[in-house]
């Protein structure tokens, strides 16, 4: 690559916020699902979302010039298969994602990343005087758009774990930290006879039994509200934490780590989903996303070495690292 080609890549990434903005207010004005239906004006979309025409019809041929839309004759606009993505009702929808991280909260975050890199303290605490956690319980709706976003990812992830690592063989399954419970009701679902236990803060399990009950599995998962750094429920002989780690630092995560320790079989399996960091060079999306927990949550994403040593801090014996997909791996350990 010569050097103007790669100033001008370079530049393309510089500005990557704007696109990213820009398919997040898309998403916001559920541009996706009103073109379900086939190409629409942009002033018949700024009528359907309440927006200013004009305006709307900049965003729209922006998009379209970055292939998140087709711009066709008299103004008429369309989704790609790229821009698919975006329909509330996509199989993998990016939407409820691309909502969460245009927020201004989130945004601001962000935008203290240089705090973080000259002090190593977390982004969101310096822009906010407080945790994300904290402040998505003093703002309900930011919450509510955050378990949304974390929802959407369930069953792509599910489907790949699922595929990649046999649950059959463990008798009662606990989700640690689990959500309102799409993952243990996948696993649950995939093995009849199995019994599960979900396990998160009494606000969040609060919601659980639709989810379960969807999923014809209710009758076989105990929902247990609590916090993971004092102590998880006793009885299961797997403990699956998906995406738990990776929002805390070292300390807070073996605090965890071992609560799941004290609770666990004697002959159990610890069970973390989370991305594993690549070698130098390589996997952008899981360095990005170590980044992402520098600035928002305060956590980090981890090597296999980091997670030997997590491991090892807490009780446990790291015993294998299965590849399950593009954000995803299976890092099994079993108590020492």
């Amino acid at each position: 690559m010569d050097e103007k080609a790669a100033a001008a890549d370079l530049m393309q990434m510089v500005n990557g916020y704007q696109v990213s903005q820009a398919i997040c207010v898309a998403a916001t004005l559920g541009i996706a699902d009103e073109l379900t239906n086939g190409p629409r004006s942009s002033d018949d979309l700024a009528a359907a979302t309440g927006s200013h025409p004009q305006a709307l019809y900049r965003l729209l041929r922006a998009l379209a010039s970055v292939g998140v839309l087709h711009e066709g004759a008299a103004g008429q606009f369309s989704l790609t298969v790229l821009g698919a993505g975006l329909r509330s009702d996509a199989e993998q929808s990016v939407a409820p994602w691309a909502r969460m991280v245009g927020r201004a909260y989130y945004r601001d975050a962000w935008g203290e990343l240089l705090h973080s890199v000259r002090t190593g303290e977390n982004a969101f605490a310096h822009a906010h005087g407080t945790g994300v956690w904290q402040y998505r319980i003093d703002h309900p709706e930011e919450s509510l758009i955050f378990d949304r976003a974390m929802s959407s990812f369930v069953p792509a992830v599910a489907a790949a774990v699922l595929a990649a690592y046999d649950f059959g063989r463990f008798d009662v399954i606990m989700d640690v930290g689990g959500g309102q419970g799409a993952l243990l009701a996948a696993i649950l679902a995939r093995n009849p006879p199995q019994r599960g236990i979900l396990f998160d803060q009494p606000m969040v399990v609060e919601g659980a039994g639709a989810v379960l009950s969807a999923a014809s599995v209710a009758d076989r998962c105990e929902v247990v509200g609590g916090d993971f750094f004092a102590a998880v429920p006793e009885g299961a002989d797997a403990h699956v934490m998906k995406w738990i780690l990776h929002d805390w630092d070292d300390e807070r995560s073996i605090a965890v780590l071992k609560s799941c320790r004290r609770a666990i079989r004697p002959d159990g399996t610890l069970v973390v989903l989370e991305a594993v960091l690549a070698p130098p060079n390589e996997g952008a999306r899981a360095k990005f996303a170590d980044l992402n927990m520098l600035a928002v949550p305060g956590g980090q994403e981890r090597t296999r070495d980091e997670f030997a040593a997590l491991f090892a801090a807490s009780g446990f014996r790291l015993t294998k690292v299965i590849d399950a997909g593009p954000r995803i791996s299976i890092v099994e350990g079993e108590p020492a």
